[in-house]
């Protein structure tokens, strides 16, 4: 793994831009370096008395927060509990999403299928808002070469599942459910490009061929420093390999 980027640090904080693919805590079923490792190692932080202040899923980019003492760790913590701290978050979706909206349902784990969660009734409260900043075409010659391969039966397939159209998504989670952002779109009828979880598996494989991984990027955070209580803002530019995709697509007015 690369050096980490840090936006900012100081005795008591430390924001990091997390790169996708990095876990952020260890898990049972991996043994690969994660972020804490990192943060243990490179950066001497006691994770018994501070420690990782949020998570960000593994394919999932951007802005993360750690804190270096238990007294910032407490404070930091205490602010997302009261949801002071704001984040926002850049995706791309399937399909035409509406300017503005916002998502109340209840989160919690699939009892199909432990990996996943789903809305539910008797979950977890979870609020998201969200506004579409482009809608997004994907040219017919960019089609073309990218399912030069197919027959023109699976090309028209891809003419019947709309899948040229994509919408470009500022998301505010109010609440901070596993996979919140993930499962609220789905929900909606709006899956994230590249989500393999959520997303269908087919619809992925396609998605793929243009984006590598789930479309979804932490962009900005706002705080009160725990120390000095000063409103701090931070934010991650987009990464090359999400900037790369959306280079495919053009914007269009409907």
């Amino acid at each position: 793994m690369a050096a980490l980027t840090i936006i900012y640090q100081d005795p008591n904080l430390l924001v990091i831009d997390k790169p996708a693919g990095l876990t952020v805590s260890p898990t049972e079923t991996s043994s690969d370096e994660t972020l804490a490792d990192i943060i243990k190692k490179d950066f001497n932080i006691d994770l018994e008395r501070a420690g990782i202040v949020h998570r960000l899923d593994k394919d999932t980019s951007g802005v993360i927060l750690v804190a270096k003492t238990t007294e910032a760790l407490e404070n930091l913590q205490h602010q997302f509990q009261t949801r002071e701290v704001k984040k926002e978050y850049l995706t791309l979706v399937h399909g035409f999403l509406q300017s503005a909206g916002q998502i109340i349902a209840p989160i919690g784990r699939n009892p199909k299928n432990r990996e996943k969660f789903t809305v539910l009734v008797g979950g977890k409260e979870a609020q998201t808002t969200y506004q579409t900043l482009k809608h997004l075409e994907m040219p017919e010659d960019v089609l073309d070469e990218l399912f030069a391969d197919f027959s023109k039966i699976q090309m028209r397939k891809l003419a019947n599942l709309n899948y040229s159209k994509f919408s470009l998504v500022r998301v505010l989670p109010l609440t901070g459910r596993t996979h919140q952002i993930r499962v609220h779109l789905k929900h909606i009828g709006f899956a994230i490009v590249g989500d393999e979880k959520y997303g269908g598996r087919k619809i992925v494989r396609l998605d793929h061929r243009f984006c590598q991984r789930q479309f979804l990027h932490a962009s900005k955070i706002s705080f009160k420093h725990p120390k000095t209580n000063e409103q701090l803002v931070f934010e991650s530019p987009i990464p090359d390999d999400l900037k790369n995709a959306l280079s495919l697509l053009k914007k269009v007015t409907i």
